[in-house]
């Protein structure tokens, strides 16, 4: 208890310090902008183009060199969209601009969360962030709220040895803990360093093009040999002359508008999403949701509404003071949980004058307050005010397999005491709460099934609540969610129980993101929603993250995809467009291929037959502008809703 009392001496800080045991984390994010620059410049498309680009600078008019634009535009689209998305990472923080309160020497003092070392006793009270991982060495009523962290909707009630991660935050009571992990040890940090680790979408569309560019440069380099030589042994033409005509047949086999059109058909597509009300982060992200097999829903923000609501409330008597009792209940709160928010929404505080009170407590589970002239009233999970054999407590059991929250009102015979209990008490009515599901929740589900897309519901919520809260929406097989503390934890194991379950609750942050590797394992291309730091690690694996707007900054960070409104309902539209780009960006290539083949075969027999190359580069770009790229960039941008066939150029 001395080490409670005074804290850390600064000899021991400055001990600690030197030793690195201080809360500092490294930037994990690697990708700095001289990455970004060297990774969209330094591919093969623009090595292939870029030498005779180059060349074609150095001994012909300019007018002869404008299929080098491709190259600038191409590039310029790639560096803009990735600086974006790795400057979002860099802004990445789990932990906000915290001042913990530190006790040291025996006095408490206010320091930046980056000062905090090793066994530093920190002080909390209510709406305090915890700002590293520690263990509880006292506690008055100390509740911490989990949820951006686990999931968990109720705040977690903390005694003595307890043990706190940070990034959580004080919701009631007061208490003193000691940091037991600091720095990138910390829950929060390794969160965070995971979450910024640049990660590129994996594009099939532009793996695609990559692969085919790659297997036509083995056959540019004997056509060019063949042409380069005819022209020159036999043909009797300058050298440069030679280059020129060389250059533009070989120009013309690489498809180089078809990889110029692919960036702009995307670019189109973010903006049209846009209007919608949907931030695009990364390009390829656009044609990622068009085949998606498998999509993975967090129940809260994405099937609900934040919040709850009531549902209804049974009178289970004749008393009328029902609706003021519970306003009043409510507002005695300094800090409501969601279920008592939801009861001070509907009843307005009848201002009755309080004489005593007990506040909610995440281990007693219920609340009271004794009124001058009302009596004592008390609120709180039926199991804990009601005996096991109560008619109304089996009642309201009832009721809660279906998901619901069920409150007791009662009145009590005595003035509650947090020591010595409620005291007996009388029923007056059950209150039923619901999550709000959103009202496009069922819709889009509907939508995602008529797709083939299999629809996985992963929170960290009571299974039995996620499972009414998935039936409500319309989820195959929410009859029977799966408690995901018993999940195995294998991978392979992991990946079984997928196969046949389609709800999961109490699913912890790292549970969530060996799920998704688990269905990784079994082929399937992932969509993650989410809207908590719970969610980040599963939406960093998933191929394609998509979060809440107003969901955590780390989530939105993380995410390809951001819902700036909220509404899942704006999902097929962005199916839609990933269709659109898809679709039509296939059906453009088959004219990009076929002048490839007829370019290679021109130039194949001006070589065998050794005559002049009979077009100027810049002939080639203003025909391929006007023949294939103009028309195929409206192309590109025609409706198209056909359902994505897996297999591009193959």
């Amino acid at each position: 208890m001395t080490m409670v009392a005074s804290g850390l001496t600064s000899a021991e800080v400055a001990d600690r310090v030197a030793a690195g045991q201080v809360n500092h984390s490294p930037d994990a994010n690697s990708r700095s902008i001289s990455d970004i620059i060297k990774a969209n410049t330094f591919t093969w498309f623009n090595g292939l183009i870029g030498i005779m680009w180059v060349v074609m600078l150095v001994i012909a008019p300019i007018q002869d060199s404008l299929f080098g634009f491709v190259i600038v535009a191409n590039t310029g689209i790639g560096i803009i969209q990735e600086f974006r998305a790795s400057r979002a990472l860099a802004k990445l923080a789990v932990i906000g601009e915290a001042k913990p309160v530190v006790r040291r020497e025996g006095k408490d003092v206010a320091v930046s969360a980056h000062d905090v070392v090793l066994d530093d006793v920190i002080v909390l009270k209510t709406g305090d962030q915890l700002v590293v991982d520690g263990v509880v060495l006292h506690a008055d009523g100390l509740e911490i709220d989990e949820s951006l962290l686990t999931g968990e909707a109720d705040p977690v009630d903390m005694q003595i040895d307890a043990q706190a991660m940070s990034g959580s935050f004080v919701v009631a009571g007061s208490g003193i803990y000691r940091a037991t992990r600091v720095g990138r040890d910390s829950f929060a940090a390794g969160l965070t360093e995971q979450a910024k680790k640049f990660h590129q979408t994996n594009s099939e569309l532009r793996d695609s093009i990559n692969r085919f560019i790659r297997l036509l440069s083995y056959l540019l380099l004997p056509v060019g040999l063949l042409l380069f030589f005819s022209q020159w042994l036999r043909a009797d033409l300058p050298i440069k002359e030679v280059l020129r005509g060389t250059i533009a047949g070989m120009v013309t086999m690489v498809p180089e508008g078809l990889v110029l059109l692919t960036s702009i058909a995307m670019a189109v597509a973010v903006i049209r999403l846009a209007a919608k009300k949907v931030l695009v982060q990364d390009l390829p992200a656009v044609e990622v949701l068009a085949r998606v097999d498998t999509i993975c829903v967090d129940k809260t923000g994405t099937l609900t509404e934040p919040g709850m609501q009531v549902r209804e409330v049974l009178d289970l008597g004749e008393n009328s003071n029902i609706g003021d009792a519970l306003g009043a209940l409510a507002a005695v709160e300094s800090s409501p949980n969601p279920t008592l928010q939801a009861v001070g929404a509907r009843y307005p505080n009848p201002l009755w004058a309080v004489q005593t009170s007990v506040p909610f407590s995440s281990s007693r589970k219920w609340s009271a307050a004794t009124y001058a002239g009302h009596g004592s009233w008390v609120v709180g999970a039926p199991e804990m005010l009601l005996s096991d054999g109560d008619k109304v407590r089996s009642r309201a059991d009832e009721i809660a397999a279906d998901g619901a929250r069920v409150l007791l009102l009662g009145t009590s015979d005595v003035n509650p005491d947090a020591e010595l209990g409620p005291g007996r008490i009388t029923p007056v009515a059950l209150v039923v709460i619901d999550q709000t599901l959103r009202p496009d929740a069922a819709e889009t589900v509907a939508y995602f099934l008529e797709q083939d897309v299999r629809v996985k519901v992963i929170s960290g919520d009571n299974a039995a609540t996620v499972g009414a809260i998935a039936a409500q929406a319309g989820v195959p097989g929410a009859e029977n969610p799966f408690d995901a503390r018993t999940l195995p934890q294998d991978t392979a194991d992991i990946a079984k129980v997928l196969e046949t379950t389609s709800v999961f609750g109490r699913v912890t942050p790292t549970q969530k993101q060996s799920m998704v590797d688990a269905l990784h394992l079994q082929g399937c291309t992932v969509a993650m929603t989410g809207d908590g730091v719970n969610d980040v690690l599963a939406l960093k694996s998933a191929d394609l993250g998509i979060a809440m707007g107003s969901g955590s900054g780390a989530t939105r960070a993380v995410a390809q995809l951001v819902l700036l409104d909220d509404k899942w309902s704006v999902m097929p539209s962005v199916v839609a467009e990933g269709r659109r780009v898809l679709g039509n960006i296939e059906r453009v290539a088959d004219v990009f291929l076929t002048k490839s083949f007829y370019a290679i075969f021109i130039s194949i027999a001006t070589g065998v037959f050794a005559v002049a190359f009979p077009f100027l580069p810049r002939h080639l770009s203003l025909l391929g502008a006007l023949t294939i790229g103009i028309p195929g960039f409206f192309l590109a941008l025609m409706p198209n809703t056909e359902r994505f066939r897996p297999g591009f150029f193959k």
